[in-house]
């Protein structure tokens, strides 16, 4: 009786998982900070190769995490709902999360396109030949709307439980995201400027490419999802990894609307001329 459990939470085991995947963050961290500065690692400049390490570890962290999680919930059980609905609460705050962090990129986009920055005095700066919004802008937009409906279709096989559907559903929205993530890799690969030639240059590209960094998280988010339902682990009232992933998928979705209709469109295209 003693040894029974008194409460419906879930009382995680000791894992070494949260610790190794925090080294693998400083690591990484770390690592990114030498490359970008060019600073010699052992009296030899490594160049990217410097950030294989953290990445091999926190893919390894990723990838074991998850696995235990999964035997959590399949094997043990031990996910009631009570645990579940933490679960759910827990990614609704994450979301919430990274909602402030991209509204500290876009603000300071508009700090200097609406004419708030004393250092500007047109928008976009003067030599800055900014991508045309109707061409890759457009098609990528295009995708990602589509992928929106992708994963809704493999949510409502989910919830019919047809998991091999489902699957192959998810499998189309994460090869969407490949897409996406091609056409974005040429734009910037063909783009007239770099991430140091000014504000607009260096705001595009840290509000874009953080999104481009979400979209291939997502992604990976969509491949495991798609092996979990292949595998039939999904059922029609318990399916909260799935939820957790089209929730992000459509937070990225939205964020990608609001980068094209204000960053490429409303605010990337006119030539506007301030008076400070």
């Amino acid at each position: 009786m003693s040894a029974a459990a008194k409460h419906p939470f879930h009382m995680v085991n000791p894992s070494p998982w949260p610790l190794m995947g925090s080294f693998a963050a400083l690591t990484l961290a770390v690592s990114a900070v030498l490359y970008f500065h060019k600073v010699p690692v052992l009296g030899a400049q490594l160049g990217p190769y410097i950030l294989i390490p953290g990445l091999v570890l926190m893919l390894l962290t990723m990838r074991f995490w998850w696995r235990d999680v999964v035997k959590e919930s399949i094997v043990e059980h031990a996910h009631t709902e009570e645990t579940s609905h933490g679960l759910r609460f827990g990614m609704a705050l994450f979301i919430a999360s990274e909602v402030m962090f991209f509204a500290a990129f876009f603000w300071a986009f508009f700090h200097h396109s609406l004419g708030f920055g004393t250092s500007v005095v047109q928008w976009p700066p003067e030599g800055i030949e900014v991508l045309e919004v109707w061409d890759l802008p457009f098609y990528n937009t295009i995708i990602l709307l589509t992928s929106g409906g992708t994963i809704t279709r493999a949510h409502l096989f989910v919830e019919e439980g047809n998991n091999k559907l489902a699957a192959r559903w998810l499998f189309i929205t994460a090869a969407l995201g490949v897409l996406f993530l091609g056409l974005q890799a040429y734009e910037y690969m063909h783009a007239t400027y770099k991430l140091t030639d000014g504000i607009y240059p260096s705001t595009f590209y840290l509000a874009t490419g953080f999104h481009g960094f979400h979209v291939f998280v997502g992604t990976c988010f969509l491949i495991v999802c798609g092996v979990r339902a292949a595998k039939n682990q999904f059922t029609p009232h318990k399916h909260i990894g799935f939820q957790a992933c089209a929730w992000y998928w459509h937070f990225v979705d939205v964020v990608w609307l609001f980068l094209f209709v204000w960053v490429y469109w409303l605010l990337g295209e006119p030539v506007r001329t301030f008076i400070h």
